[in-house]
């Protein structure tokens, strides 16, 4: 699978984007996502994807709605 897609770049960015608005540290999201730090850190990046799952486990969490993290300018 080819990672760093632009795609995957924005979604990472959004991501991080989301997670700093509820004042949250990527350890505090992995913590509460029970992933690892580093896990987290490689999605942001797009240097790894993301499972369904884990995507509807963060938008519950951040309160946001899944394709927000979809949205690109």
């Amino acid at each position: 699978m080819i990672y760093n897609s632009e795609k995957l770049i924005k979604f990472g960015k959004n991501l991080a984007k989301y997670r700093k608005l509820k004042h949250l540290s990527q350890n505090a999201l992995a913590e509460i996502l029970d992933v690892s730090r580093e896990h987290l850190a490689k999605v942001e990046t797009a240097k790894r994807g993301i499972s369904i799952e884990l995507l509807f486990k963060i938008s519950e969490v951040l309160e946001i709605d899944e394709k927000r993290f979809f949205e690109f300018d």
